[in-house]
């Protein structure tokens, strides 16, 4: 499991790597939950459609959870713990200061496109009051720029949703047959900064899990047969 120390000192979190396969296996999400320190019920997830719909599992939430449609889930119930599933997509896992709200967020270049991120923050916003200067930001392991191959048509869907000529020159890099290397690394840091995050906040482990397919999954390498890694967050008291 990886942890970022930045965010360690506001919220309990971690990214699971290949040491888990985490797809139906009940034993691995209860290793999961004894791990953030939660009941197995308590490990909250979505079902992530690539979109930008934001969850909220606050205290006063409905029980038993019921995973709604979103890509962003945002709580401040110490008794609970939130997360995504990955394998090449961005997991990026957000607390304020105290440690009393946080939210994970899945964005691959849909999410990315669809500014998931940036709803994530708007929501914390919004329901708890957090101001985004306030906020820590982690960026697991995900497919980085070096291996991310994608066509026109994903830059086309960029476009589409409104994001401007300059940073796709920014975001998409030509490699000379028309097709790019799409970096949602530097994506992710964009948005959470556009956001309002203060730079020296967000922390990006640039691990690439297709280079380092034998630590991490990735579906470009495994296909199908991929399995999942969780990031995972949970707020304090």
């Amino acid at each position: 499991m990886l942890r970022c120390v930045p965010l360690s000192a506001a919220a309990g979190h971690f990214f699971t790597a290949n040491e888990l396969t985490l797809r139906d296996r009940e034993d691995e999400w209860t290793a999961v939950a004894q791990a953030i320190g939660v009941p197995r019920d308590d490990v909250l997830l979505i079902r992530q459609v690539h979109d930008a719909a934001v969850a909220v599992a606050s205290r006063d939430r409905v029980r038993p959870w019921n995973r709604p449609e979103a890509d962003a889930i945002i709580s401040n119930d110490p008794e609970a713990a939130i997360g995504v599933r990955v394998a090449d997509c961005v997991p990026i896992l957000l607390s304020d200061e105290t440690g009393r709200h946080v939210a994970a967020v899945h964005a691959g270049w849909r999410g990315t496109a669809k500014r998931a991120v940036i709803a994530a923050v708007s929501a914390l916003q919004a329901r708890y009051g957090v101001r985004p200067e306030r906020l820590i930001a982690a960026v697991g392991p995900s497919i980085g720029p070096c291996c991310y191959e994608v066509g026109e048509s994903t830059r086309q869907a960029f476009r589409d949703t409104g994001h401007h000529s300059t940073i796709l020159e920014r975001w998409f890099a030509p490699r000379g047959d028309g097709r790019f290397h799409l970096d949602l690394w530097l994506a992710t840091r964009d948005e959470l900064e556009g956001a309002g995050l203060n730079p020296d906040t967000i922390h990006i482990a640039e691990l690439c899990t297709k280079t380092h397919a034998a630590r991490f999954h990735s579906y470009r390498i495994a296909g199908e047969q991929a399995g999942r890694m969780v990031a995972v967050i949970r707020a304090g008291v």
